[in-house]
C-alpha cells in the first residue's frame, strides 16, 4: 500500500487535495469518483514525483452547442432525462466527451441531480451552465431552461466565428507579405549580388540597400528569430500572471477601434449571461458572480465587484455599474429603464442584441482600417523590393550590349 496526494474537482466546483492509501494511483482515480469528486491528478505523496495525470478534456464549444441543442430537443419531445443522455451520447463523435455524457448519466443514476453531474465536469460546463440547469431542476422547467441554454451558446458561437472569421484574411496578409519578404531577402537578391560580382558591376544603390538588408537577415536571422519567439514565450507568461494579464487588458481597452470592439464584444457577453441567469430567477449578486467568469477582460470582470457591492446594499444594477466607469453609458441608462419596469431580463436581453450587433460593426470598421494598411504597408515594401531588382536587371542587360 502507497500513500497518494490527490487533487480533485468536487460537485460544487471547489478543488479538494489530500492523501489516499492505495496500491496504486488508478485505485486512487477510482475511489475519488465513488466520493462524487473528478480527479485532476494524483500521484506519489512525495513532493516532485508525480506518477500519475489524467488526461485533460479539451473544451469544444461546437460540443457543448450540439450538446445543449439536442437535449433540449429531447425533453421538449417529452422523453426522460437518462434516455436523454443515452441517446446524445450515441450522437457524439468525438470520443472523449461521449465519455463525459456517459459519465454524467452514470452519475444520475447514482441517485444525483443533472447540475451535480454537470458541476463534476468544470472543465466542460461553466459555472453559468450548472447553475441555470440547477435552477431549471428546482423550478421544474429543465428543458425551457436548455432551450435558452442553447440559444446562449449559438449567439456566444455565432459573435466568436464572427470575430475570427473577420480577423482571418488580415492575418493571411500578413502572413504571405512576411513570407515574400523572407523569400526575396534570403534566395532572390543574393543571386543578383553573385551576378553583379561575376561581371565586375557597380551595384545600383537600390540593390546595395536590398544587399545589405540580405546580408543582416542572413547573419542576423536566427538570432532575431530567436529572440522574437523568446519574446513571445515571455509576452505569454507575463499575460498569464494576475498582475500582467490586468495590464494587458487595460492595454487592449485603450487600444484605436481594437479596444472598443473588445468592450462592446463583453458587454454583449455580459447582457447576454445575465438575461439567461435572471430570467431563471437566479439571484442578482450570484448572476454578477458568474458572468464574472465568463468575461474575457479582466479589467471589466474586476469592476463587477463593487457592482455586486452595490447590489447587496440595496442601490440597484444600474447605479453601481455607471460608477464603474468601465461599460458603455448606453447599458447603464438600458438598465435603469429595466429595473423601474421590472422587467430586467427582457432588458438584458434587449442590451445583449443590441451590442452583439455594435460588436459586429466595431469589428467591421477595425478590419475596413486594417486590411487597406497591411496591404499598402506590404505593398510598398515588397513593391520597392521588386522595383530594385527591375533596375538591376535593366543595368544587367545594358551591360550585355
Amino acid at each position: 500500500m502507497t500513500t497518494f496526494y490527490y487533487k480533485a474537482l468536487a460537485a460544487d466546483g471547489k478543488t479538494r487535495s489530500g492523501t489516499l492509501v492505495a496500491n496504486d494511483s488508478r485505485a486512487v482515480a477510482r475511489d475519488l469518483r465513488e466520493m462524487g469528486m473528478t480527479p485532476t491528478f494524483v500521484g506519489a505523496a512525495k513532493p516532485g514525483r508525480l506518477s500519475f495525470e489524467l488526461p485533460r478534456f479539451r473544451r469544444n464549444s461546437k460540443d457543448i452547442l450540439h450538446f445543449t441543442q439536442e437535449t433540449a430537443t429531447l425533453l421538449n419531445a417529452g422523453i426522460p432525462l437518462d434516455r436523454a443522455l443515452t441517446i446524445t451520447s450515441e450522437l457524439t463523435e468525438r470520443k472523449d466527451f461521449q465519455t463525459v455524457v456517459q459519465e454524467m448519466q452514470r452519475s444520475l443514476r447514482g441517485g444525483k441531480s443533472f447540475a451535480e453531474a454537470l458541476a463534476a465536469h468544470p472543465q466542460v460546463f461553466s459555472e453559468l451552465y450548472v447553475s441555470m440547469v440547477r435552477a431549471g431542476e428546482v423550478s421544474g422547467t429543465l428543458s425551457l431552461v436548455m432551450d435558452r441554454l442553447a440559444e446562449f451558446e449559438r449567439d456566444r458561437d455565432e459573435l466568436r466565428g464572427y470575430i475570427l472569421s473577420s480577423l482571418t484574411y488580415p492575418a493571411l496578409l500578413v502572413l504571405v507579405g512576411c513570407g515574400s519578404i523572407f523569400v526575396l531577402l534570403n534566395y532572390v537578391i543574393p543571386r543578383f549580388a553573385e551576378a553583379f560580382t561575376t561581371a565586375n558591376m557597380e551595384i545600383p544603390l537600390p540593390m546595395q540597400l536590398l544587399l545589405s538588408a540580405s546580408g543582416i537577415a542572413q547573419q542576423w536571422g536566427l538570432p532575431v528569430v530567436a529572440l522574437l519567439v523568446s519574446a513571445g514565450f515571455g509576452l505569454r507568461a507575463w499575460i498569464r500572471s494576475p498582475a500582467g494579464r490586468l495590464r494587458w487588458d487595460r492595454l487592449l481597452l485603450r487600444a484605436p477601434l481594437l479596444g472598443d470592439a473588445l468592450l462592446k464584444a463583453d458587454t454583449s457577453r455580459l447582457a447576454r449571461a445575465m438575461a439567461t441567469l435572471v430570467a431563471n430567477t437566479v439571484p442578482l449578486v450570484q448572476a454578477l458572480q458568474i458572468s464574472k467568469g465568463i468575461l474575457s477582460n479582466k479589467v471589466l470582470a474586476a469592476a463587477l465587484d463593487p457592482v455586486a457591492k452595490g447590489v447587496k446594499r440595496g442601490e440597484g444594477l444600474a447605479g453601481p455599474l455607471t460608477r464603474t466607469g468601465k461599460f458603455p453609458a448606453l447599458a447603464g441608462h438600458l438598465l435603469t429603464v429595466g429595473e423601474e419596469t421590472g422587467h430586467l431580463d427582457k432588458m438584458f436581453a434587449r442590451m445583449a442584441d443590441i451590442y452583439d450587433k455594435d460588436t459586429r460593426a466595431a469589428i467591421k470598421r477595425f478590419t475596413a482600417l486594417f486590411e487597406p494598411v497591411v496591404i499598402l504597408v506590404m505593398g510598398v515594401i515588397v513593391g520597392a523590393m521588386i522595383l530594385s531588382i527591375m533596375l538591376a536587371l535593366t543595368s544587367i542587360n545594358q551591360m550585355g550590349f
